[in-house]
């Protein structure tokens, strides 16, 4: 592969990444972004924070001369990502979470893989603190979370996790919106337009497992509401929306069956511990989604 050259006008590639109140994950993924194969000349990082805690100055000083760092007062990682783009200079941009730790060849391949798709998705790996010994929430992740290659292929959306495209598509399509999953509306309205979308299982970043009851139910919170807020109105859109809450309930049973099969699982206890969240937060998503149908907000975890 040809590697993209800047110009005078700045780098070839902008990675953008999100950021809130993650020091210690931010700092693992940019030493991760400087030991990539690709030449460090040819790219640019740019952490968007989300108005952090700490202050912005404690994430520049953190970052140092490895990325700039530009503040995103819009709360939201959709804002978020549109003020990273904002300040970028790059004609391609990398989109990464700023706990993401991305492969040597991350963009290396994402870039080789924009020569055949207009927008390219990469493969997201989970892994859990302890090696071989996952925690139960974990060991759900291991199994179910991330599936890029089945967002990409068959519901047609990558996860902005692991997200590459040619800047002038960006602009084609517009920004990243806000209160909904903004990877799934904005891929939609991506492919709308005419662009392609195609996986790069070459191009992979590693994403840790949620370790937490109390992490997975604040995911799921969240996407649901996403998902609620980015579906049809009216009577029709209510049905369909009640209708594939009973099939998340209902596909924990051909899941269960897959989860106490998996590779990823070494040991019997743990498949079992991590079946017993699939059935949990089946549940949970099956309440959640009737609360929001009926107009009812969610509890807060307990």
């Amino acid at each position: 592969m040809q590697e993209p050259s800047g110009t005078a006008d700045g780098p070839a590639i902008s990675v953008v990444m999100p950021h809130l109140d993650d020091l210690e994950n931010l700092d693992l993924c940019l030493s991760h972004l400087q030991a990539q194969t690709l030449g460090r000349d040819h790219f640019e990082i740019v952490v968007s924070d989300n108005g952090s805690r700490g202050g912005l100055a404690a994430v520049a000083a953190l970052a140092g001369t490895r990325a700039r760092v530009v503040a995103a007062p819009e709360r939201g990682a959709g804002p978020a990502r549109n003020a990273g783009v904002a300040a970028a200079k790059g004609r391609i941009l990398a989109f990464i979470d700023s706990d993401c730790r991305p492969a040597p060849d991350w963009l290396r391949e994402g870039v080789a893989a924009l020569a055949h798709h207009d927008v390219v998705g990469g493969a997201v790996t989970v892994v859990p603190e302890r090696d071989g010994a996952p925690e139960p929430v974990e060991a759900y992740e291991l199994v179910f979370a991330f599936r890029n290659d089945l967002y990409v292929r068959r519901k047609g959306f990558t996860v902005t996790a692991n997200m590459l495209m040619p800047r002038a598509v960006f602009e084609a399509v517009g920004p990243f919106a806000n209160g909904v999953s903004e990877d799934v509306e904005w891929c939609h309205r991506a492919r709308r337009l005419g662009y392609r979308l195609g996986y790069a299982p070459a191009c992979v970043v590693a994403h840790p497992a949620r370790r937490t009851w109390a992490e997975l139910v604040r995911k799921w919170r969240r996407t649901t509401r996403e998902a609620h807020a980015l579906a049809r109105p009216g009577p029709l859109g209510a049905a369909a929306w009640l209708a594939r809450a009973w099939i998340v309930l209902l596909s924990a049973l051909p899941q269960a069956v897959r989860l106490l099969r998996a590779p990823e699982l070494s040991a019997p206890r743990i498949r079992w511990a991590a079946l017993r969240v699939l059935l949990r937060i089946r549940s949970f998503r099956f309440a959640e989604a009737h609360r929001l149908a009926f107009g009812r907000a969610s509890e807060a975890v307990r």
